[in-house]
């Protein structure tokens, strides 16, 4: 009798166990060495002779019950799925539909593109873009073997101080920042973060890519500061930061300042804004996390995206000539949801995301699983000069309703996250 009742008990221990929610975090440097071309965009990456600050490809796993999510972000200008897929395959014990990964947008990395030039060569360094998709993959297992039970704390606040504008319109920009820290429950973690994860829209491009200096921006030292001062880990997802939302390095005589330590002083006020914010936060004890993803598939309308798509060596298998398909998740974390968003949403899409979501916390991961350029409202889309650019730089002017559609539907037909 004694034995059964221990049987018993042990599996009654055992299953609370496995029901507990467990975060895990890791990272890697990326950064290449020797140092390689940078790219903000389009065209020929620039050569660089210098390194102000590591990349990073950094994970963050949430485990309870059956349900395992993996948020992933890397210092690059974007991730496309081309690369992102074939990490997922190297990826043990998380679906592949529930491995995020997200770039920081960051101007002064190596080209993850191989942007096609009119000779149909690029300048993308593909040995490197294999080794980051390893250690991509390497992140997230680590991160999967280290997860310990955790709970949460949630905030969503407006950031004060000299951050980021609206290069277009100056007040066009959304100035809240999500925080998400798993603080741990036992061990050598007990009441101490794991991993903090921070929500803001910004273009890190103090730097850019024409000064000779390969970088994370303005994300680099934000890590530092949040690490110093947390003892865990940090990572950044960025938001609707298009058209153009940019880091507020103006400067009062009309310049920019360009610099180290203008990312620094950036870098530095975001995290010590998303540690005020999170810092009155209340304790979600256990919460519950959910994950779910659909397919969309977008028109591809422009003629230069087109050309990337159909003339780039990494072999793009998930478009053909006229679309493209990529992979929107809907998250729920305690009383937070997340939408993701496969490119550089214009902030008037996210503020209506936003406010669509059925909580105070709300949070949009841009230019996740997927990097298809600038999207648009149709109302917008090549209506007025200023919006040249970030059209010609899209998809087509339905990118933005479809994916605005299929976002709000899977908002109807997923479960709501949990109150505060």
């Amino acid at each position: 009798m004694a034995v059964v009742l221990l049987a018993i008990f042990l599996f009654i221990n055992q299953a609370s166990y496995s029901q507990e929610l467990k975060v895990g975090s890791a990272k890697r440097i990326i950064t290449p060495d020797p140092l390689i071309a940078v790219s903000g965009g389009v065209g020929t990456p620039n050569p660089v002779n210098i390194k102000k600050g590591d990349l990073f490809v950094r994970a963050m796993v949430l485990v309870k019950g059956d349900e395992k999510i993996a948020i992933v972000n890397i210092d690059n200008l974007g991730w496309p799925a081309a690369l992102g897929d074939r990490s997922r395959k190297l990826i043990k014990g998380i679906p592949p539909e529930n491995v995020l990964i997200g770039a920081t947008h960051t101007h002064s990395a190596p080209d993850a593109y191989a942007f096609p030039n009119a000779t149909g060569g690029h300048g993308a360094d593909l040995g490197y873009l294999d080794r980051c998709v390893t250690l991509v993959a390497d992140a997230v297992n680590e991160a999967l073997r280290n997860a310990e039970p955790a709970n949460l704390k949630i905030g969503v606040g407006k950031a004060e101080g000299k951050i980021a504008y609206n290069y277009y319109a100056p007040q066009l920009y959304d100035p809240r920042c999500g925080v998400i820290q798993a603080i741990g429950t036992t061990g050598k973690n007990k009441d101490k973060p794991i991993v903090t994860l921070i929500n803001y829209a910004i273009h890190p491009e103090v730097i850019g890519n024409g000064r000779g200096i390969l970088s994370p921006d303005m994300a680099g030292p934000l890590y530092t500061r949040i690490e110093e001062k947390t003892g865990g880990m940090a990572v950044f997802m960025n938001g609707a930061q298009g058209g153009m939302v940019t880091a507020d390095n103006r400067q009062e005589d009309g310049k920019e300042a360009a610099s180290w330590e203008e990312c620094q002083r950036i870098g530095n006020l975001l995290a010590d804004e998303a540690l005020r914010i999170i810092s009155a936060a209340p304790v979600q004890q256990n919460p519950d996390i959910f994950c779910t993803s659909e397919t969309v598939t977008f028109p591809i309308e422009s003629t230069m995206l087109k050309y990337i798509l159909q003339n780039s060596p990494l072999n793009y298998a998930n478009s053909d000539d006229d679309s493209i398909s990529t992979t929107l998740n809907l998250l729920n974390i305690g009383s937070a949801q997340v939408l993701t968003i496969p490119g550089e949403a214009l902030p008037n899409i996210g503020y209506y995301l936003k406010r669509n979501m059925p909580t105070e916390h709300p949070f949009l991961f841009g230019l996740t699983n997927d990097a298809l350029g600038y999207i648009l409202t149709k109302e917008d889309f090549d209506s007025f000069e200023r919006y040249e650019y970030v059209s010609r730089t899209s998809l087509g002017e339905k990118t933005g309703e479809i994916m605005i559609n299929e976002l709000m539907e899977m908002i109807a037909k997923s479960p709501k996250p949990q109150k505060k």
